[in-house]
């Protein structure tokens, strides 16, 4: 999972590879927290180019994995995929110069979206990891249909309709409705 800076020196660079997600440190971390449970290991297929002083690239990966429903609770497989696109830099660029008299505002290479790297490789460890925790859902749900626990005695209601008073609760203001204001 590293790019040797020397390799792109003859043009682009294709990668493919396939790694267990506990190599990842992050992942492994989820995994350890009962946060998911990675069924297939992570594929990447990835391509490096070299334009100057920035190296780009472009990737897809994808992995399986088991959640819990947010809404029932029953685990479910869900396939994550992500593509994605950075650039890295060695260095940051020189700013143009202009002779504007307005006030300017210098970019920072963080500003731009360029990663740094040091040396003659760049290890893509932390941006896969990044790119695969990044693809989860922000709320896991089995299905859009789902219907969720009762909030009364906890029956799946995906499985049938539990005996339980389906009326709506009592608002806060249910106790003003018989008060009676007279206009004096």
């Amino acid at each position: 999972m590293r790019i040797r800076i020397e390799e792109l020196k003859e043009g682009k660079l294709n990668l493919e590879f396939e790694e267990a997600p506990e190599s990842f440190p992050v992942l492994k971390e989820m995994v350890d927290n009962g946060a998911c449970k990675f069924l297939t290991p992570l594929k990447a297929a990835l391509r490096a180019q070299q334009i100057g002083a920035i190296v780009e690239l472009e990737g897809n990966i994808s992995t399986a994995v088991r959640l819990d429903c947010g809404r029932c609770l029953q685990s479910f497989e869900m396939p994550l995929e992500s593509n994605f696109a950075l650039a890295y830099s060695q260095k940051e660029p020189a700013p143009e110069q202009s002779s504007s008299s307005h006030e300017e505002l210098e970019l920072t290479a963080e500003d731009m979206g360029l990663i740094y790297y040091q040396g003659e490789e760049i290890n893509l460890k932390n941006e896969i990891q990044e790119q695969v925790v990044l693809a989860f859902p922000l709320r896991a749900i089995c299905r859009p249909d789902c219907r969720g626990l009762c909030p009364r005695c906890g029956a799946d209601l995906n499985t049938g309709n539990c005996n339980c008073d389906r009326s709506p609760p009592a608002g806060k203001f249910d106790a003003l409705k018989g008060l009676k204001l007279s206009k004096d």
